[in-house]
C-alpha cells in the first residue's frame, strides 16, 4: 500500500524537482555498496529514486548510523519499482488506483509489489537481512528482525525531504 496522501505529494514534487546525482555523490553511493548492488540494481534505478536512496541514506547517517548495512538498506529499498518501468504520471496513476482499491494493470502490481520483488532481487546479489527485510518490508508493519529504534530511524529516512530541503546538501 502507497503512503499517506502527504507522503504522496510530498513525494511528487520530490521526483519531479529532482537532479540526478552528481559524480561525487555517485562515487560516495559507490564506497557504500558492494559492486552488484550498485551495478545491479542501485545504478540501474531513475534518477529520482537513485536521488530519494541517496537522501534516505544521508538521513540515516546523520541519525547517527555507524553500521554501513543500515546505509545500503536506505539506499536500496525502493530498488523494486524500477521493474514496472513507470514514470512520475504512470506511478502517481497506480498509487491512485491502489489507495482506491481498484483494477491495476501489470506494471501497476509491479509498481505496488516492489517492496517484496526488490526484496527478493536483492536476496539473490547478497546483500544483508537488514537490508532485504527493510525493502520488503518498508510499507508494512515491522518485522522482528529490526529493531524499533532501528525501524523509527529507516521509515524517517524513507519520508520524502520537505520541498526544496536535502540532508547534507
Amino acid at each position: 500500500m502507497p503512503g499517506s496522501l502527504s507522503h504522496l505529494t510530498r513525494r511528487f514534487f520530490d521526483v519531479l524537482l529532482s537532479k540526478p546525482l552528481t559524480v561525487d555523490e555517485a562515487d560516495t553511493v559507490r564506497k557504500w555498496l558492494k559492486p552488484p548492488e550498485a551495478a545491479v540494481v542501485f545504478f540501474s534505478q531513475t534518477d529520482p529514486d537513485q536521488r530519494h536512496g541517496y537522501h534516505a541514506a544521508l538521513v540515516v547517517i546523520d541519525a547517527g548510523a555507524v553500521d554501513v548495512a543500515i546505509v545500503r538498506a536506505a539506499l536500496l529499498h525502493d530498488v523494486g519499482k524500477r521493474n514496472a518501468r513507470l514514470g512520475l504520471i504512470g506511478r502517481s496513476l497506480a498509487s491512485v488506483l491502489i489507495r482506491l482499491r481498484l483494477p491495476l494493470t501489470q506494471r501497476a502490481r509491479l509498481y505496488r509489489d516492489h517492496g517484496e520483488i526488490g526484496a527478493e532481487e536483492l536476496a539473490r546479489i547478497g546483500c544483508e537481512a537488514l537490508v532485504v527485510d527493510f525493502a520488503r518490508h518498508h510499507h508494512g508493519e515491522r518485522p522482528v528482525s529490526i529493531s524499533p529504534h532501528l525501524w523509527e530511524m529507516l521509515q524517517l529516512a524513507d519520508q520524502p525531504p520537505k520541498t526544496g530541503s536535502r540532508v547534507g546538501a
